[in-house]
């Protein structure tokens, strides 16, 4: 399946350090006894790392918006 780019810029990297910081909380929620939140950030966490991984976004495409710069070569 070819995804069309629509995440760039500044909102790729967000993406990147908020899904980072994500993992981090859910490995700390697992240690700390609690699963249910450490399950909730870890998904959220690999989700927004697939986004700036691949520069697509679902929901970005479902509302028509697109951050990626075309102008390169």
């Amino acid at each position: 399946m070819e995804f069309r780019k629509n995440v760039g810029g500044l909102d790729r990297i967000a993406r990147g350090v908020v899904g980072a910081a994500l993992v981090g909380v859910a490995v700390v929620a697992v240690l700390a006894q609690r699963r249910g939140l450490g399950a909730v950030a870890a998904l959220a966490g690999a989700g927004l790392l697939f986004n700036a991984a691949t520069q697509f976004c679902g929901v970005n495409a479902l509302l028509g918006i697109d951050t990626c710069s075309r102008d390169g070569p």
